[in-house]
């Protein structure tokens, strides 16, 4: 086995631990509800930030605009418009596809 999968076994076995002391901790009580609207946004805002840093950054040297970007704001306005998500996605592809044609 490789120091690769050695580290991904055990980031995995970690997050398992973490998750399993949630309900031990807590038992029967529930988190306030100011707590656990903290706890719903947290998913959204690092998925977030991982899209904006893999779209931005690509060499590791700082950002890079390129097509991606083209892609992102197009389903970020194809969102914004409450279209369904297969749009969404088909349009991002298609802005980043004519991007790429056009560079």
């Amino acid at each position: 086995m490789t120091a690769v999968w050695v580290t991904v076994a055990a980031l995995c076995a970690g997050s398992a631990a973490i998750k399993a002391t949630g309900p031990l901790a807590l038992r029967a009580r529930r988190p306030p509800a100011r707590a656990m609207a903290v706890i719903a946004l947290v998913a959204p805002a690092v998925l977030a930030g991982l899209v904006v840093y893999e779209t931005f950054n690509t060499t590791g040297r700082g950002l890079e605009v390129d097509a991606r970007v083209v892609g992102l704001a197009a389903a970020g306005v194809v969102a914004a418009a409450r279209l369904p998500m297969l749009l969404v996605i088909v349009a991002a592809a298609a802005a980043t596809a004519l991007a790429r044609a056009l560079t």
